[in-house]
């Protein structure tokens, strides 16, 4: 609770998290149980803080499988709401991703039932494509998309989907910002972001939030945090601009 209440005092206002993060089928839910708990405990006000969880992915034995089936997508759906409080709808509900053995308009259709229920307020989708983005819009609203981008990927640049987003109205959070578990660690071995981060006296993870936000008004990096001094450092990338050459640089980097 530590981490989450550092944030909220550091003026975070937005909260990702999913159904599937916790270690396996037992614990399903654990992480938006912890986050309902920390804002219950926290001093301050949090009637402006916005969580947006996800539903969609199963752990069996702390592997990940997708899950479209309408029936499981909702009691997720009213899973998620109870381990949230149960007292006012999801702010954002994300479809973690496409089942190849339902339709998307199969799978929506729970949420937009949701939506009526009052259990959901905005609808986002994750892993998608452009064309499942436009499908899923068919169905019900929505407001955001999540898909994975960082200096190793890039997929969202050259596939439309960042481009879409932003001609669209449409709020991008790229997940794994700086190259998750496996490549966090790496950042500092690329040249130009290590000499950016001695440049403006900031560390190189505040260099790459830095250059996610340049690229585009529409992109909100969610960075994950399991320490306060890393949730610390990662608020302290706002402060950090990046000029179009710079970006420029570290777009010749990584590609």
């Amino acid at each position: 609770m530590e981490v989450i209440h550092t944030a909220l005092d550091l003026g975070v206002t937005l909260i990702d998290t999913a159904d599937s993060y916790c270690q396996d089928e037992s614990d399903k839910h654990h992480n938006e149980c912890l986050i309902r708990k920390a804002l219950q405990h926290y001093n301050g006000d949090t009637t402006h803080v916005t969580i947006a969880t996800k539903g969609g992915l199963m752990r069996p034995d702390g592997a990940w499988t997708c899950n479209g089936n309408p029936d499981h997508l909702r009691q997720a759906i009213r899973a998620s709401f109870e381990a949230l409080g149960g007292s006012k709808p999801l702010d954002v509900w994300q479809y973690h991703a496409p089942d190849p053995s339902y339709t998307i308009e199969e799978a929506l259709q729970p949420v937009k039932e949701a939506i009526n229920y009052g259990l959901i307020r905005f609808v986002g989708v994750s892993n998608f494509s452009v064309k499942q983005i436009k499908r899923a819009r068919e169905v019900v609203d929505v407001v955001s998309v999540q898909n994975e981008y960082n200096p190793w990927r890039r997929t969202p640049e050259f596939d439309g989907v960042l481009e879409y987003c932003e001609t669209q109205g449409l709020t991008f959070f790229p997940y794994r910002p700086l190259g998750g578990r496996s490549r966090v660690g790496n950042l500092q071995n690329i040249s130009v972001i290590a000499q950016l981060a001695a440049e403006k006296g900031a560390s190189v993870y505040q260099i790459v939030l830095a250059w996610l936000r340049a690229k585009s008004a529409c992109i909100v990096p969610i960075p994950g945090a399991s320490q306060v001094s890393s949730i610390e450092d990662s608020v302290g990338a706002v402060e950090v601009k990046l000029s179009s050459e710079e970006v420029a640089r570290v777009d010749k980097s990584t590609t």
